[in-house]
């Protein structure tokens, strides 16, 4: 399928594919994980680039790093940067991100996001294509391996930020813990009221202190089924073409 457009915000275009796509959870981790001003970021597994374009679009970040795994999604990404005309800012690498001693210096990020596979390896059921497979399920990358490489590519102070379904969120906590990076602030994303939340968003930083924040839930619709006004306002100027 011919890839096509669709606009993040005034000036900005992503180029998505039927394999390499976003959806409202991309868009809830970019929010979530919005860099302050000048701090140099990374999106770990970028996909089309989304977060980075939305990160870029919205605020005012140092040099963002956008790196993918899979060729097409990073030449998607590669894409859209330039034609939302924000190579002087975003760098897409086209690599693994478990052998990021290769192609980033150590401790040189403010902040580290990533919407890592939602099924550990052997579980769940796999998509028939191959580069949702990859994307969706961990044995491209399991949360220690996330956990390791964001503790090398972070400063100390630096924060990791995730987006994961609940079954997962003991997990999450256990192997970052491990790492050093110490679980900081969670909010779980519920659709309406009467709903049992569904994913998790958490940050961690390295080298901090425990206590962890538990924020408000963020809920996704009004009873009556449409958006919320939090959604709304994170969606922005989102919009599809």
């Amino acid at each position: 399928m011919e890839p096509r457009w669709e606009t993040l915000a005034p000036g900005c275009r992503v180029q998505v594919t039927k394999e390499h796509s976003f959806n409202t959870d991309t868009l809830l981790l970019a929010d979530f994980s919005r860099p302050n001003p000048g701090e140099s970021c990374a999106d770990f597994g970028t996909g089309c680039g989304a977060i980075p374009l939305l990160w870029a679009a919205r605020g005012k970040p140092g040099a963002v790093r956008a790196i993918e795994l899979q060729k097409e999604a990073a030449a998607l990404a590669a894409a859209s940067v330039q034609a939302s005309g924000l190579s002087g800012v975003i760098t897409v690498l086209q690599g693994d991100v478990r052998q990021i001693k290769s192609f980033l210096p150590h401790e040189s990020l403010d902040l580290v996001a990533c919407n890592p596979p939602y099924q550990a390896a052997g579980t769940g059921l796999l998509s028939p294509s191959p580069a949702r497979a990859l994307a969706r399920v961990g044995s491209t990358l399991s949360l220690e391996e996330l956990g390791r490489s964001a503790k090398f590519a972070l400063r100390y102070g630096g924060r990791l930020c995730v987006c994961l379904r609940v079954q997962r969120l003991a997990q999450a906590i256990l192997a970052f813990g491990q790492m050093g990076l110490e679980p900081k602030r969670l909010r779980l994303v519920q659709q309406r009221l009467d709903k049992a939340p569904y994913l998790f968003l958490l940050e961690c930083r390295k080298g901090g202190k425990p206590g962890l924040e538990m924020q408000p839930a963020l809920l996704l619709e009004h009873p009556a089924g449409t958006p919320s006004p939090e959604l709304l306002g994170i969606y922005g100027d989102y919009r599809t073409t």
